[in-house]
């Protein structure tokens, strides 16, 4: 069961607060707005992928990372994250927030997504239970199968996960790079 706010946050280019508005009708505007992408590996650094749900508003039946959607007003970023993870995929798990970016994209029914997107990412081997009326399907793939798919059938990914994605593989190689080796 969904429990997103029907409200989004209003932002500028750095991210700083300018207003609250309806969700659709930021989305009829186009305005930019506060969201999130949460992103998730599991040990082997496969990588969970949903199919959204086909009676989504937008990107309905697509292809992407494990979940994303709007922080309600007042409500910190990564709280908003957990809390729409559980409700979309039935699990929770520590998260690290990686970068944001901005993105606008304009739909054929006349919506426009412009986010400041804030990008998490976290760890989890255990059981998927999607909740189906936000998850068509999903799997774990590995990062070298997505960047095949992608490549093959970039119209089966959505707009965000295109942009995101390679940042993610990158801030990942960055992290593990960090990390001391042990022989």
């Amino acid at each position: 069961m969904e429990t997103s706010s029907p409200f989004v946050v209003l932002v500028d280019d750095s991210d700083a607060v300018t207003g609250i508005m309806e969700k659709m009708e930021a989305h009829r505007k186009g305005l930019l707005h506060r969201a999130f992408s949460v992103f998730i590996f599991n040990a082997k650094g496969d990588m969970l992928l949903q199919q959204r749900a086909t009676n989504k508003y937008h990107s309905a039946g697509l292809w992407t990372n494990a979940c994303c959607s709007h922080p309600a007003p007042d409500e910190p970023v990564e709280d908003a994250a957990g809390r729409r993870l559980q409700e979309e995929m039935g699990f929770t798990t520590p998260l690290v927030k990686a970068f944001s970016f901005i993105y606008k994209t304009e739909f054929d029914n006349g919506l426009t997504e412009h986010e400041f997107d804030h990008v998490l990412i976290g760890e989890y081997g255990g059981s998927v239970t999607p909740a189906p009326s936000e998850v068509k399907d999903y799997c774990f793939l590995g990062i070298e199968e997505i960047e095949k798919a992608i490549l093959s059938h970039p119209q089966r990914f959505t707009t965000w996960f295109h942009v995101a994605f390679p940042r993610v593989v990158e801030w990942r190689k960055s992290q593990h790079a960090e990390q001391p080796h042990v022989d």
